[in-house]
């Protein structure tokens, strides 16, 4: 048996580095392996991988147009330089998970990877695609957001469901006692899995609080839309005590009303990643707290953990890169994230 036809293999990585201290990464579930319980890599890869070639390895994210996607692909490209493999950011502008589909796809029908990792906005319509690529003697990972029960032989990012309720956990020490009011929540697209389990976790964060949770409301990539949406969401809402975004660009976007409407005094607000306005709010005093995934690491680590099985035959683990809460009194050791 090959070095690289492997037992089904996936280690989710569960604790959290939750330090006070810079949008994936475990989550609960079954993910990874086939259903006979092995994988064998195609014969074209590992002809490369015998020959010494450049290792073709290409990360699939659901929308490179965020700027999230920018430390990812930092990351990534260091990999590539480190382990001289031949790295490419790709996915759909706008986050089409149709055209994610469409180009994973021929990807595998040309023979034109051999190992990769995918992020997509709705775990579903990526698992047949996943298992077409491990079927086609692939390596296939999940990054940043996850695909459980799917056939990925491993998750590289955060815990997201254990940082939605660390968020809400230190939303209440910021409240410092108050268990009356609302807590009004938004996200870029409450559709997408990662949402739903950042959510869920934040949910049970509250849970016997006392206190109202409004939401999620969806506000979009767009950030004049965003913003109206959450300005509009805001004018129908009393005693509301504190707001959370669940993502990058819902966080600026509730920041932006919050220091508008001079309410940074009386709202406490926690979000995700630590974008350049981001750190203006923290700065300012209009975001309490924000969290911070290691995007760059992501991309890294999704490299280096491909390369390594195909060079070394090392097992596919999951990686979970951690959270860390970023305040105005550690902003500026904190890397900003765009």
């Amino acid at each position: 048996m090959s070095p690289r036809t492997t037992a089904k293999s996936f280690v989710v990585a569960t604790t959290l580095a939750l330090t006070l201290s810079a949008c994936g990464v475990v989550t609960s579930g079954n993910s990874g392996g086939s259903t006979d319980g092995s994988f064998e890599l195609a014969s074209y890869i590992q002809q490369r991988v015998d020959d010494g070639k450049p290792l073709r390895i290409k990360l699939s994210y659901h929308d490179p147009s965020l700027a999230f996607a920018t430390p990812i692909g930092a990351g990534m490209k260091s990999a590539g330089k480190e382990l001289g493999a031949d790295v490419d950011l790709i996915g759909p502008t706008g986050g089409d998970a149709g055209q994610q589909v469409s180009e994973i796809q021929t990807l595998i029908q040309q023979k034109a990877v051999d190992g990769l990792a995918v992020s997509s906005a709705s775990s579903d319509a990526l698992k047949p695609v996943i298992a077409q690529a491990y079927d086609a003697g692939i390596p296939i990972i999940s990054f940043n957001t996850d695909n459980p029960d799917s056939k990925q032989m491993g998750f590289v990012g955060q815990d997201l469901k254990k940082s939605g309720k660390a968020q809400a956990e230190q939303l209440r020490k910021e409240l410092d006692g108050t268990n009356d009011g609302k807590v009004v929540v938004f996200s870029v697209d409450t559709g997408a899995g990662w949402s739903h389990d950042r959510f869920n976790g934040f949910k049970k964060g509250l849970a016997d609080s006392g206190l109202k949770v409004v939401g999620p409301v969806n506000v979009g990539n767009e950030p004049s839309s965003a913003y109206n949406t959450v300005e509009s969401t805001m004018a129908g809402q009393k005693d509301v005590v504190a707001i959370a975004g669940l993502d990058c660009c819902s966080t600026t976007a509730a920041a932006k009303w919050v220091a508008q409407s001079g309410k940074s005094d009386a709202i406490s607000m926690g979000g995700f990643d630590l974008l350049t306005q981001t750190a203006e709010y923290l700065d300012d005093g209009v975001l309490n707290f924000t969290i911070s995934q290691n995007p760059a690491e992501q991309g890294y680590q999704a490299v280096k953990v491909l390369h390594d099985f195909l060079t070394d035959g090392k097992e596919i683990t999951g990686v979970d890169t951690g959270s860390e809460f970023i305040t105005k009194k550690n902003l500026d050791e904190a890397t900003v994230e765009d």
